[in-house]
């Protein structure tokens, strides 16, 4: 603890102390100076460095003891230059890519006098109808661990205090992506097992990579909110993982503990919430209470004096003290060229290609029609970003533009949301005389998001109308998917040529949707989560417990496929089974589903040793997985190598395959590349009271996709 924290914490009274707990959600500026003036710690962004020095100016001169704000916003894929949405940048499975666009957000925030954001979205997310799916990395624990920790690193780099970085808080702490029904602000009723094995771990690699803070849930766990959850907040959070940092409540929090039901009022709430273990309470409730609310006799002040430190020292980290303010004139307030490539490369980066015929990508076209909402429309930012003056162009007019030799014609066809279908008729006529028709259909960037859960995941309005409509012309028809969420295609995907998922792809999105129709750049993701079969399903995810009494296709089928679910409908004479009578297996595409343009051969992998010691450290890499993959295509392209393991019999039931190392390699046509992936020993570990590797057999499944692998055995002793 410095002397500077702690002289601090001498001087400062009861109410001081208090008003160093709270930040108030999005004043207005008056507003936000007179908050400073009677205390407030922590503030929303103003908007503009100018704006931002005068609320510093007022906190170091006007208050007492000029302690500086911390200046809070949702950098969440972007402020000036927008990212791809955070699902779309796990479908890249590319870390290093996470932490490149991290730290342009932060170097663009701080440039305004942003210090502080409330990303990344640590929560797995394994239902899509939840609209904030859009705002994570999708279903799998160890993707999402791994791409939280490299979002945090790209956000907060080596040196707090440097003029390119900005706290990271993890969210929302936890199982917030459980909430029953993919209803947002749901509860989950969690067991301890599900919340080790699946909530906690990224919100565990993201105190390993330094988060400056995490942020409550809204959600109630097993009949506790978040916001007074001690045992999870305190007990495990601060104490079994050490965690230093700041715990922020999120928007009205902590009021909500009484519609939530075990609060009697807003003081009570506040003290529940303190007690718990928040730090900083989001909302201005407790502005909203009597000195006699709030007085020490009611709040603990050991509990709040640990908690003004922490804020303190993260405002002591920020260099906040020695320097509040930025210099206005160097603020960054638009894009430039190295952070539109950077972003359009993403955006390409993270398209996963889920069927193709041969169609894509365009070679030497004459002539196309694009059709759809997305052909014209410049909604490709994504949720959290309304705030900031961000704007995209068209697919179109970037068409047009690079190939005006091209004959395009252009015709909107559908709405996004409209019932209207008097425009498919010219759709399907203008496709009759093209020699490819490019339908760019999706969901609105306000359909994702906070507050925005789905009941059908089809494509709204009549958009499957006019993807079939195109179809039977018999032209050949490709579907550029733009949305926050897996969708379900049942309704057109066989109907079509080619269909590559997109998603909102940020600033640049219109020239990257181009790129990789003309073939300049690869859409060689992979699925971050499940795209189902039906809504029916939902939850669906590929690490799914086997059950007692598995289905298979015909009664003959092996577990993996089961796990994979591409194989046809189950025979219903075996109908003890766990299964749907009408649907086939399994998603429709599967967590890791995706190719790109080039086509790649895998030889047999290798493993190190067949053999490693259950007993070790748990970061420890305890075997390496080595694979030659040969391009076989003759273009350069990416591909995804995937390790799934499989723990045969274990103490407790096991997914029946589970990610455990990835890596992405660009591999140039004709060419060979050895690819090496890690495998640390907490990867193959289970919960049972605690972390064990137990002695056996494990199956390694390696490959492009879970429906491409080949199994290599190895055994804990």
């Amino acid at each position: 603890m410095s002397s500077r924290i702690d002289e601090l914490v001498s001087r400062m009274t009861w109410d001081e102390k208090l008003g160093q707990l709270q930040i108030v959600f999005r004043p207005n500026p008056d507003d936000a100076a007179a908050l400073v003036r009677r205390g407030i710690g922590s503030t929303f962004w103003p908007p503009s460095a100018a704006a931002t020095n005068a609320l510093q100016r007022v906190a170091a001169e006007e208050t007492r003891l000029g302690i500086p704000l911390l200046v809070g916003l949702d950098v969440i894929h972007g402020q000036r230059t927008i990212g791809p949405i955070p699902l779309s940048q796990a479908a890249a499975f590319d870390p290093g890519l996470v932490r490149e666009l991290a730290h342009l957000a932060a170097r663009e925030a701080r440039s305004g006098g942003v210090t502080w954001t409330f990303s990344p979205m640590a929560d797995v997310s394994r239902d899509p109808r939840w609209g904030r799916v859009s705002e994570g990395f999708g279903e799998d624990p160890l993707l999402t661990s791994l791409l939280v920790a490299a979002m945090v690193e790209g956000y907060q780099g080596d040196d707090l205090s440097a003029p390119d970085a900005i706290a990271a808080t993890a969210k929302h702490f936890v199982g917030y992506g459980a909430g029953e029904g993919g209803r947002d602000y749901n509860g989950a009723d969690l067991s301890e097992r599900a919340l080790r094995t699946v909530h906690l771990p990224p919100f565990d690699a993201a105190v390993r990579a330094g988060a400056a803070s995490v942020m409550a849930a809204f959600t109630s766990v097993s009949g506790i909110p978040m916001h007074a959850h001690r045992r999870l907040l305190t007990d495990l959070l601060k104490g079994e993982w050490g965690f230093g940092g700041v715990v922020v409540g999120d928007a009205e929090g902590v009021a909500n503990l009484v519609p939530h039901g075990v609060a009697r009022d807003v003081p009570d709430a506040v003290r529940q919430s303190y007690d718990a273990g928040l730090d900083i309470e989001m909302g201005g409730a407790p502005l909203s209470l009597t000195a006699d609310d709030l007085a020490p006799g009611r709040l603990d002040p050991a509990r709040i004096d640990d908690a003004v430190r922490r804020v303190l020292r993260l405002k002591e980290a920020l260099g906040l003290f020695e320097n509040p303010y930025v210099d206005p004139a160097a603020e960054i307030t638009a894009p430039d060229a190295a952070s539109r490539a950077l972003v359009r490369a993403a955006a390409a980066r993270g398209s996963v290609l889920l069927q193709n015929d041969g169609v894509l990508p365009l070679v030497d076209p004459r002539s196309v029609l694009l059709t759809g909402p997305y052909a014209t429309s410049t909604d490709h930012l994504g949720a959290w970003v309304q705030f900031f003056g961000a704007h995209a162009g068209t697919v179109a007019d970037d068409l047009r533009a690079r190939r005006p030799d091209l004959d395009l014609i252009v015709e909107e066809g559908a709405d996004f949301l409209s019932l209207d279908d008097t425009g498919i008729a010219a759709a399907a006529e203008a496709a009759r005389h093209v020699e490819i028709a490019v339908v760019l259909a999706g969901e609105p960037s306000a359909l994702s998001g906070e507050a925005a859960s789905r009941s059908d995941l089809a494509l709204p309005g009549r958009q499957e109308d006019l993807i079939r409509a195109v179809a039977a012309t018999g032209t050949p028809t490709v579907v550029m998917l733009v949305t926050g969420r897996p969708l379900v295609v049942a309704g057109w995907i066989d109907h079509v040529a080619a269909a590559v998922v997109v998603w909102h792809g940020g600033t640049e999105a219109p020239a990257a949707i181009v790129d990789l129709l003309l073939g300049e750049a690869e859409p060689a993701g992979r699925l971050p989560m499940s795209f189902p079969r039906s809504v029916g399903q939902v939850p669906i995810h590929y690490a799914h417990e086997n059950t007692g009494r598995p289905a298979t296709t015909g009664g003959t089928l092996t577990v993996e496929h089961h796990d994979v679910g591409l194989h046809g409908p189950g025979n219903v004479e075996d109908k003890y089974t766990s299964k749907y009578l009408d649907l086939p297996l399994g998603p429709r595409f599967a967590f890791g589903h995706g190719s790109g343009y080039a086509r790649f051969a895998h030889e047999a992998p290798r493993v190190s040793t067949s053999i490693f010691s259950a007993e070790g450290p748990r970061d420890e890499t305890v075997l390496t997985v080595e694979i030659e993959v040969r391009n076989v295509s003759n273009r350069r392209g990416d591909e995804v190598v995937q390790v799934f393991a499989r723990d045969v019999v274990a103490t407790v039931t096991q997914p029946v395959r589970r990610l455990i190392g990835f890596a992405r390699q660009t591999v140039d046509a004709g060419a060979t590349a050895t690819v090496t992936i890690p495998v640390r020993r907490e990867c193959l570990a289970l919960w049972r009271d605690g972390w064990v590797v137990e002695p056996g057999a494990f199956e390694l499944h390696v490959g492009g996709s879970l429906d491409a692998t080949q199994v290599v055995m190895i055994a804990a002793e």
